[in-house]
């Protein structure tokens, strides 16, 4: 019995081992069935996906910055370009301790405690594998050491990049303008999605034609494909597509004339803008003093940036483009065209001038005391006689002027290319409404009339009047970008402005007589040359009250400041015009004494310089002041 049992106990055990061997073995067939399913799934049917996961985990893109266009004068001559940069990056991602890496360069480089914060504090706002400044601007000499010593110097990168020049420096600041990094201000003010925006220490235009044409200048960026480790770091470039450099911008400058009227005026607070009457191409825009656009390029000390605020003259100030002035007497060529216009007054008409014209309780004088006796708007124009204009201003009131001045150019903008253009002022029984909530008085129409009072236009807008005069009233629109990227230069459109051919004729013969004829006020600014004859109108602009400091002192016993605007505007030749100039000397006094003899030099340049085969030496009886 007892052997009997025993038996069939161990026959019980070995059936459940059975069982339980058929289960586990069951079980495993099945595990073994699933991982060969989903191998197959994962190596077969979702290869794809997975090995696309895979590069992009192995894989990095890091965009490539295009090189800058160029800015070119309308001769070809490079007047911004681009030169190597040896600099030093550092790459966060790339090393284990910021501060050790910063201590090895430091062998080669100066790393002040300053620089120190101010990387760290970049990589911590920028991406692991975003590249940081921390030295640019090296010698060669220092950038072969440390490309040497690179192999042990983690996360340092020897790199040569490019920097904006420009050969020129102060002749051309308020034209070209500077570049400088993006800002957290600029990405929020102008942004365009170009993703060259993120790149760190990107530059963009920040003024002049650097900012008007800065998405041409900017080209499109190319890409570097780079493998990298599961740290991050970088292993190898895989390949690489280059980016579209930025297109050449030609400027209508001319070079030479620019050079020239920079050095003529370069100890004055001045401007000289030259223009094409037939085009409105813009070949001389000078304002003085300037800046060194390079020093911004390198960065500037905060000393150095108050010091240029606070320059009485005004180094930062585009003067050609943004400083309004009172035209004075250059104005009376528009009251004599309004008068014309209206029958107010004609070729032949006579005004007495007695030294003075009484309006109301109010006394308006001319500046020859005796006066000029009775004079016609040729003879006006010539001796520049205030009371003939305050006439022609009382008769035909402030709107008649103000609709002549606008179609000439004043009071308006341009959409010129350079930043920061101002529209100046032309009063108007409208304009005085909105702009002060009275009316006009008769006052005001006649001191309109000599361009004083509430009358101020640009440097800018005076060379696009006396050019609209000169070409026979055709309204051409300033421009100083001749092509974008090698295409045709083309002019806009100068339609006409609806004035008489005969009204045209005697404005010509009053600013001839200016220059030419004897009692003319710039007689002294002749040009003798064939072919050079120059006409003109002289003007002085008052900056402070008759009675003020000091009651009646003049000329240099008046501090500087406070001395009157000298003005000057001109067209050459007079029997054929092909240029128009406008020049402002601030506080020169007169404009026969400080600014007419700069147009002269500047013209007698330009109409010489035609004269002579491309390319040959111009000689000029003009040395600059």
């Amino acid at each position: 019995m007892h052997s009997g049992g025993g038996d069939r106990d161990e026959y019980e055990r070995a059936a459940g081992f059975s069982r339980r061997a058929l289960l586990l073995g069951a079980g495993a067939t099945a595990l073994l069935g699933g991982l060969v399913s989903r191998m197959y799934q994962l190596q077969i049917l979702e290869s794809d996906k997975y090995r696309t996961l895979s590069d992009t985990n192995r894989i990095n893109l890091q965009l490539l910055a295009p090189p800058r266009g160029r800015i070119l004068d309308r001769g070809g001559r490079e007047l911004a370009g681009n030169r190597p940069n040896y600099r030093v990056l550092l790459v966060p991602d790339q090393t284990d301790s910021i501060d050790m890496s910063l201590d090895l360069v430091s062998h080669f480089i100066p790393v002040s405690a300053k620089l120190r914060e101010k990387v760290k504090r970049e990589a911590r706002t920028k991406s692991g594998l975003a590249a940081v400044t921390v030295a640019d601007g090296l010698s060669w000499d220092v950038f072969s050491q440390i490309n040497l010593a690179a192999p042990d110097l983690p996360g340092i990168v020897a790199d040569v990049g490019q920097v904006r020049s420009y050969p020129y420096g102060v002749e051309l600041s308020h034209v070209l303008g500077y570049v400088a990094a993006v800002s957290e201000n600029d990405l929020k003010t102008r942004d365009d999605g170009d993703p060259l925006l993120r790149l760190p220490d990107f530059p963009i235009g920040k003024n002049g034609v650097e900012k008007a044409v800065d998405r041409e200048l900017r080209g499109k960026g190319g890409v570097r494909q780079i493998e990298v480790n599961a740290h991050g770091r970088v292993i190898r470039e895989l390949g690489r597509t280059e980016g579209k450099p930025g297109a050449d911008i030609e400027l209508t400058l001319d070079m030479d004339l620019q050079r020239f009227a920079q050095e003529r005026v370069k100890d004055e607070s001045a401007s000289a803008v030259v223009i094409d009457v037939r085009n409105g191409e813009i070949l001389t825009f000078v304002s003085s003093p300037g800046f060194d656009p390079n020093e911004f390029i390198a960065g500037f000390s905060q000393r150095r940036w108050d010091e240029m605020n606070a320059d009485p003259l005004k180094p930062l100030l585009n003067k050609a483009l943004a400083g309004e002035y009172a035209p004075g007497s250059t104005f009376k060529m528009v009251t004599g065209l309004a008068g014309l216009e209206t029958g107010a007054i004609d070729g032949s008409t006579r005004i007495r001038c007695g030294g003075s014209l009484r309006l109301g309780s109010h006394t308006f004088h001319c500046h020859r005391r005796g006066g000029h006796g009775s004079v016609t708007i040729a003879d006006a124009l010539k001796v520049s006689c205030n009371v003939f204009f305050y006439e022609v201003g009382r008769r035909i009131g402030v709107d008649a002027i103000a609709d002549m001045a606008h179609r000439l150019g004043l009071g308006e903008k341009f959409n010129f290319e350079v930043p920061g253009e101002r529209r100046g002022s032309i009063p108007s029984t409208a304009w005085k409404m909105e702009r002060f909530g009275e009316v006009v008085r008769p006052g005001d129409s006649l001191n309109a009339a000599i361009g004083q009072g509430y009358v101020t236009a640009t440097p800018l807008q005076l060379a696009v009047m006396t050019a609209r005069i000169a070409n026979g009233g055709h309204a051409i629109m300033p421009h100083i970008v001749r092509r974008v990227g090698g295409g045709e230069a083309s002019a806009p459109p100068a339609p006409p402005i609806g004035i008489p051919a005969e009204h045209i004729g005697l404005i010509h013969a009053g600013m001839d007589a200016v220059v030419n004829a004897a009692g003319g006020t710039a007689g002294r600014s002749r040009l003798t040359g064939e072919g050079m004859r120059m006409a003109g109108k002289t003007g002085t602009a008052q900056v402070r009250g008759a009675k003020s400091v000091g009651g009646t002192a003049k000329g240099n016993a008046v501090p500087w400041h406070l001395r009157n605007h000298a003005l000057f505007v001109a067209f050459a030749p007079v029997e054929a015009p092909r240029y128009a100039i406008a020049v402002v000397v601030e506080h020169g006094q007169g404009g026969s004494k400080a600014a007419a003899p700069v147009a002269k030099d500047i013209m007698e340049m330009l109409l010489k310089k035609d004269q002579q085969p491309p390319g040959a030496p111009v000689a000029s009886n003009a040395v600059p002041a």
